[in-house]
């Protein structure tokens, strides 16, 4: 949640850094703000609302090559003026930005007051700046300030900080919320997420947790929150400009959707192999390593945790290992049963998720061996981890995750097969049925996409749902829920989601003419029960969209709608087809509600604090 963006050097900063904002929208904010040097002083300027009505508040305002911009998810404070950042103390000599939550800002805040410092605004931000403009007082060194400030802080934090009479230098630190630095020639960037920067550079640094740094125009320097100086290499980004723009679609979210088969063959490449044999180069653990996990944990959040689900079903198929799935924010508080045997895997697309994290240290303080499957390279998660596999999905920029879905359930697809041959726990046969059929997930997907067109004629006949039920058994209940949360988060339809046999106790009150009940259902071992929850729908005037497989002809004849998914072998793999029907399908339903897609209501793209 939220954005941050910078530049020093001798271009427009203002258009810099508010250009290189807007690719940040998709993170989910409610006001935005840019402080800059005009050559004379340091100003600030903010709006609640979006970037455009920053931009048009700028008009022709230029910079003397130094600026930072913010969007701002309220969380301290309701979204207006006063409480956008940047904020600042009392005589306009500092400004921060900040992404994260200061926990302990009420304390400080009543500490300063009583020192008679005086606040404008409700956000936690604005203790930050009275802390370091008070040790601006004692001292003529801002990093120091920054550095000193700090250390009085607990809590998340990724911030950049300007000075009105240092205007040669922005000062940023980081610890729980993302930070990059991009090198340029004469000239740097800043962003809290590196898509943001992509059209200016690739060659980025990437802050560790307690790291702070001055950045100038030629020369970038890092140090420690004790003062102690530090070198990160850069890495360069792979990722080009182009693959962060919507290219001619009506919305990041149909051009994602239609990216997935590409996504999905990027996850393959170079692991699968043509003959069948699943490799990890990037994973350096022996075969003994492998076999010594007795139970696996899955933790992770939203559209991630269903793809864990995904993974517990597989794991369990195929490997004959007890898989415990969690929601990363209920890890801590309930009380985990650990064992020392236990291989630990923590999805998510940003990489910076905070309960994930938060579960992840815990783990590590038990000891467990640690697997990360995520999207961003050098994410804090990618880093913590003690082994990683990149989805390769590359920038997924709309809230609502769709070809991260599939990417990381392809990871867990590999995953799984590679554990199974292993632990020779699948018969040769089973194993080459599962990789052959992987190997042709790419094309699945494609042919599952040229069902746009139905699916749009659906969401056309139902967009005006009160209610729908997303059901299914096996393994297509957890593809279910996946769907669920896609059409509650772009089209503010409320949804039921359950295993379809737990439809009649209880949530099947709820059912009623014009309530919509989506179906999915590709297992010919709950065929029949499914054939009996559907008369059940239809028996209370209720509509049904179906989701089968091709070639089905009894489940459509109890469904007002279906769409047809490519029949998969073996049925383990199909929500690879299924999943993109049930995103077209809430998508054409927000299009034609009028919703904002990529942004939606009170939603952010990477959740970075609890």
């Amino acid at each position: 949640m939220c954005g941050i963006t910078g530049y020093i050097g001798p271009k427009a900063a203002i258009e810099i850094a508010l250009e290189t904002l807007k690719r940040l929208e998709y993170r989910g904010y409610d006001s935005a703000g840019v402080a800059f040097w005009d050559g004379q002083s340091l100003n600030v300027l903010k709006r609640a609302g979006k970037i455009s009505n920053l931009i048009e508040m700028a008009g022709d305002i230029r910079a003397d090559g130094l600026a930072v911009s913010h969007t701002r998810w309220a969380t301290h404070g309701v979204p207006n003026d006063p409480n956008a950042h940047p904020q600042t103390d009392e005589e306009g000599q500092v400004a921060v930005v900040h992404n994260g939550i200061i926990e302990n800002y009420l304390e400080l805040r009543h500490e300063l007051s009583a020192r008679g410092h005086r606040f404008n605004s409700d956000t936690d931000t604005e203790v930050l700046a009275h802390l370091i403009e008070e040790q601006l007082e004692t001292s003529d060194n801002p990093e120091e300030a920054v550095r000193l400030a700090l250390q009085q802080v607990r809590g998340s934090y990724g911030i950049a900080v300007l000075f009105a009479r240092f205007p040669d230098r922005i000062v940023i630190a980081r610890n729980d919320s993302p930070l990059v630095i991009g090198l340029g020639e004469g000239e740097t960037y800043l962003a809290s997420d590196i898509t943001a920067m992509l059209s200016y550079t690739r060659k980025v640094i990437l802050l560790e947790n307690g790291d702070l740094a001055t950045i100038k125009r030629d020369e970038v320097r890092l140090y420690r929150l004790d003062g102690s100086s530090i070198e990160r290499p850069p890495m360069h980004v792979d990722w080009s400009a182009e693959a962060a723009e919507k290219g001619g679609h009506e919305h990041f979210m149909i051009k994602e959707i239609l990216e997935q088969p590409e996504a999905v063959r990027d996850t393959l490449r170079g692991r699968l192999k043509a003959n069948g044999g699943i490799e990890f180069p990037d994973i350096k653990l022996e075969v003994e390593d492998w076999q010594r996990y007795r139970r696996i944990l899955i933790v992770a959040c939203g559209t991630a945790y269903h793809a864990g689900l995904i993974g517990k079903h597989i794991f369990e198929k195929w490997l004959r290992r007890p898989v415990e799935v969690y929601h990363s924010s209920e890890f801590r508080y309930g009380d985990p049963i650990l064992h020392p045997q236990t291989l630990a895997i923590f999805i998510s697309q940003s990489g910076e998720t905070a309960d994930t994290l938060a579960a992840l240290r815990l783990c590590r303080e038990a000891g467990y061996s640690t697997l990360g499957i995520v999207n961003a390279v050098g994410s804090s998660i990618a880093r913590e981890c003690d082994h990683v596999l990149y989805t390769q999905a590359g920038p997924e920029i709309s809230v609502a995750s769709t070809k991260a879905y599939s990417t990381q359930i392809t990871a867990l697809y590999m995953l799984g097969l590679f554990l199974s041959n292993v632990n020779g726990t699948l018969s040769m046969q089973q194993y080459t049925d599962a990789t052959r059929g992987l190997m042709q997930a790419p094309s699945l997907i494609s042919r599952s996409l040229e069902m746009e067109a139905q699916a749009r004629q659906a969401a056309e006949a139902l967009k005006e749902m009160p209610l729908a039920f997303y059901l299914g058994r096996g393994i297509d209940a957890y593809v279910a829920m996946e769907g669920a949360l896609k059409i509650k988060e772009i089209a503010y339809v409320p949804t039921q989601e359950c295993a379809a046999g737990e439809m009649k106790h209880g949530p099947l009150a709820l059912v009623e003419p014009g309530v919509v009940a989506v179906f999915v259902a590709t297992q010919a071992r709950t065929r029949e029960k499914i054939l009996g929850n559907l008369k059940e729908i239809k028996a209370r005037r209720g509509t049904v969209l179906l989701i089968t497989s091709e070639g089905e002809t009894d489940l459509p004849q109890e469904a007002d709608y279906t769409l047809f998914a490519p029949k998969v072998e073996p049925e383990a793999l199909s929500p690879l087809a299924t999943i993109p029907l049930l995103q077209l399908f809430a998508y054409h339903v927000a299009r034609l509600r009028g919703c904002e897609i990529d942004q939606p209501r009170n939603l952010a793209k990477s959740v970075t604090v609890e």
